[in-house]
């Protein structure tokens, strides 16, 4: 029997990922003492490789950019979910050695939407049409949402959205970036998924609705000009580090099998964002 325990996030670059922090602090306070986890600088060629060196220490791995796509095509068989999305960020190693891909980004935008007051029949937009906004199309799913429309730079990128929005089951609308002003105005919930700066200029052209949530994946910097001002407007604001925490927690115990220790876990991430 293994008595050691490893378990890393995978990306590059990945110097600055806080996910060791986050899981190490749950270890501790699961009193899980022979585990560890780490990061892994590694690019979406060089996973299949890396993952087919592992010993049988390796209980699981987080993936983050820009190695999701590959990490579920490594695996021996994945959630519906991520099959769904067609990425995963999280690799969990089964009793027989092989590796189950799932998607934890959804249900931790589900946790963290339902948390900040998002209830079924809530028309969303969402900003960017990358990877995250994939996992947001699935979280609108699960949250019964009425509309989902994606606001894009390129409607090429929308329509590579489309097969994802089928298979999770919801009606995709796009709208030209030039109308997001417009459509985040009108939104129940806004889900911004695009890089740093890309959404700044809408900051001062958002007549936001009252008690609408904003969810901004990013956290760094935090807060966005967009999140300031749809505070400012009486907005529920959400942030990358919410969603970084809620998919971490699930990640947490499907590599360990035991309850996550949520608030320690939110403390040390906390700490690290402080220092």
């Amino acid at each position: 029997m293994v008595s050691i325990r490893r378990a890393a996030v995978l990306g590059k670059p990945i110097a600055h990922s806080l996910s060791p922090v986050i899981h190490t602090a749950g270890y501790v306070a699961a009193g899980l003492s022979g585990w560890s986890y780490t990061r892994i600088e590694c690019a979406a060629a060089e996973l299949p490789d890396l993952v087919a060196g592992l010993g049988p220490e390796w209980a699981g791995l987080s993936v983050t950019m820009p190695g999701k796509e590959a990490a579920l095509a490594v695996a021996d068989a994945a959630s519906p979910v991520a099959a769904a999305v067609g990425a995963a960020n999280t690799l969990v190693r089964r009793p027989d050695g092989s590796w189950y891909a799932d998607n934890t980004d959804v249900a931790g935008m589900v946790r963290v939407l339902t948390d900040a007051g998002v209830t079924p029949g809530a028309a969303v937009t969402v900003l960017g049409a990358g990877g995250t906004a994939r996992a947001a199309l699935a979280a609108a799913a699960q949250l019964a949402c009425s509309s989902v429309t994606v606001v894009a730079r390129r409607p090429e990128a929308v329509d590579e959205l489309r097969p994802v929005a089928g298979a999770v089951g919801v009606t995709l609308t796009s709208a030209p970036w030039a109308g997001a002003p417009r459509q985040l105005s009108t939104a129940d919930v806004v889900v911004s998924t695009v890089p740093k700066g890309v959404a700044d200029p809408l900051a001062g052209a958002v007549a936001w609705r009252p008690r609408a949530v904003y969810f901004d994946a990013l956290y760094d910097p935090w807060p966005t000009p967009l999140a300031t001002a749809a505070n400012g407007a009486g907005c529920r604001i959400v942030s990358g580090l919410d969603l970084l925490l809620a998919q971490a927690v699930g990640q947490f115990e499907q590599f360990t099998g035991v309850a996550a220790p949520r608030a320690a876990m939110a403390a040390a991430l906390t700490a690290a964002r402080a220092a």
